[in-house]
């Protein structure tokens, strides 16, 4: 099977030398889409209150101006995976980066609220044609699994040290120019990749690719898009009939999509894929990691700047040490896979994770932030470390035919894994505060009912409400909305230890054959 079209046969010699120093090349080009897809995933929060100032949306509208862009890459990952298996990697990946940094540009000058959205939702479209893309070359370009392993080591480590640049980054480019800026600046970032990339990144697809089935790219959309939004509604709004009605379509058109799969001679997404047991354990531990790292770093946003008093830029800065930590300990497991089974690296990572939590469950938060960030740190060493592996693994266990589709499936599971820690643990968490907060009665007394109601609603409106009152009463309601908020924190933190227990405890039983890497 040929898998690098413009490269084999396999060279020898000062050839084979030349040819290994090239792929490095290529990993370096693919990695500027990595990093700015990561960015821009946590860099456009910190626009938000400039862009409302600046064009002026309704409170749905700038809602929107970051959910259409989740919502459409999610909806089209899956099918521009398998796009890129029949089409070219390598073709699809330039498209994209095209696309991405042209609407970028546009959209860094949009005149309303109206034309911003649909810019986020074309980037959302040209998106999802990146990181299934990058992710999938590399396993083509690497076929070495010693080379590979690093390769993706170097991949997730971009992908967490983008994200944690992003608040860092984003808030700065406000700072100094103006809320385009974040969009803008994906035109200098895309330029290498676009240029150098046509020489130095190998085409390589699926040696015997069938057509794009058109419904199955409808119905794969009908399944992801109300499904991921009924999670962020539910998020955001609480439990409710719409998002729960909406849901329920998403999974019967998913329903619709798994039976077109199983009767087509090439379908969209070969569910064989799922087959493998150390495939979909694989998926499984990704999926877990990411719901309970995000859920951990949503009440750990609002600790450090609700009751800690940090301003966004310093909160992300504490943060800071913990995802430098992730990415360190994700390119140091590459080494340690040949001295110890994959398999158990993955459960050892997802053990420290769980121990992180189980800091969080039984410890103390009233000493300051130092326990949260400590417990952090855990979990951030533990997901580098596990995610790093797993994800090799996930390319590994898949044909190199079907290695857009099986990056893709990866990609959707970190999206649906850090949707679902948001929606569900944030969630849990507002409606606990909600059940334990008790205004203390002088409080209650002094202020108007509505503000009463707010502070009762969410962390933020206790703490508003609470700079407006005197000392010994800001004090009073201080203390009990600390009160409530850390008994949920508490209990979603427990969640997240049995969660991250699990996923250790699976993965150290159905990848423990895997033998060590060579």
């Amino acid at each position: 099977m040929t898998i690098h079209s413009t490269l084999s046969p396999r060279l020898t010699g000062g050839n084979a030398a030349a040819h290994k120093s090239r792929d490095w090349f290529a990993l370096a080009l693919l990695m500027f889409p990595v990093l700015l897809v990561a960015v821009d995933n946590t860099a456009l929060t910190f626009a938000l209150p400039a862009i409302a100032r600046s064009l002026d949306p309704s409170g749905v509208e700038l809602l929107w101006v970051v959910d259409a862009y989740a919502l459409v890459l999610a909806g089209l990952l899956v099918a521009m995976g398998s796009l890129g298996d029949r089409i070219g990697r390598r073709r699809l990946l330039l498209v994209g980066i095209s696309g991405f940094a042209a609407v970028s540009a546009a959209s860094a000058f949009a005149p309303s609220a109206e034309w911003l959205i649909a810019g986020r939702a074309a980037l959302g479209f040209f998106g999802a044609m990146l990181m299934p893309s990058t992710l999938s070359l590399i396993r083509n370009i690497f076929q070495e699994p010693g080379r590979r392993r690093l390769a993706v080591a170097i991949w997730a480590a971009c992908f967490s040290g983008g994200a944690a640049l992003g608040p860092i980054f984003g808030g700065w480019l406000v700072e100094h120019f103006w809320w385009g800026a974040v969009l803008l600046v994906a035109v200098p970032i895309m330029l290498p990749p676009l240029i150098l990339g046509r020489f130095l990144i190998p085409e390589s697809k699926d040696p015997k690719p069938g057509r794009v089935d058109a419904p199955s790219v409808v119905l794969s959309m009908l399944t992801m898009v109300p499904v991921v939004y009924g999670i962020k509604e539910l998020a955001t709004h609480g439990p409710g009939l719409a998002p729960f009605a909406v849901m329920a379509f998403g999974m019967a058109m998913g329903f619709l999509f798994v039976r077109r799969q199983q009767a087509l001679a090439s379908p969209l997404l070969d569910l064989s894929l799922f087959g493998n047991p150390v495939f979909s354990t694989a998926i499984t531990a990704n999926i877990l990691s990411l719901f309970s790292y995000n859920g951990f770093i949503l009440f750990l946003a609002q600790h450090l700047q609700l009751l800690e008093g940090m301003s966004p830029s310093e909160s992300g800065t504490a943060m800071v040490p913990a995802l430098t930590a992730m990415v360190l300990a994700g390119l140091l497991v590459v080494p340690l896979v040949r001295k110890v089974r994959p398999g158990f690296v993955v459960a050892a990572g997802l053990a420290l994770s769980a121990t992180g939590y189980c800091l969080v469950t039984f410890g103390n938060h009233d000493g300051g932030p130092a326990t949260l960030l400590a417990a952090l740190l855990l979990l951030a060493v533990g997901v580098g470390a596990a995610e790093t592996i797993s994800n090799d693994l996930i390319l590994g266990a898949a044909p190199a035919a079907k290695s857009g589709a099986a990056a893709a499936i990866s990609e959707t599971g970190y999206e649906v894994g850090s949707l679902l820690g948001t929606a569900v643990l944030g969630s849990i968490l507002t409606a606990s505060y909600q059940q334990h907060l008790a205004l203390p009665a002088v409080v209650a007394e002094t202020v108007p009912a509505a503000a009463a109601d707010k502070a009762g609603e969410t962390l933020a409106g206790a703490m508003e409400l609470a700079g407006s009152l005197p000392a010994p009463l800001a004090e009073a309601l201080t203390a009990a909305a600390r009160a409530s908020f850390d008994s949920g924190v508490h209990i979603t933190a427990a969640i997240g230890l049995v969660l991250m227990a699990a996923a250790s405890a699976l993965a150290a039983v159905v990848l423990r054959r895997i033998p060590r890497a060579k």
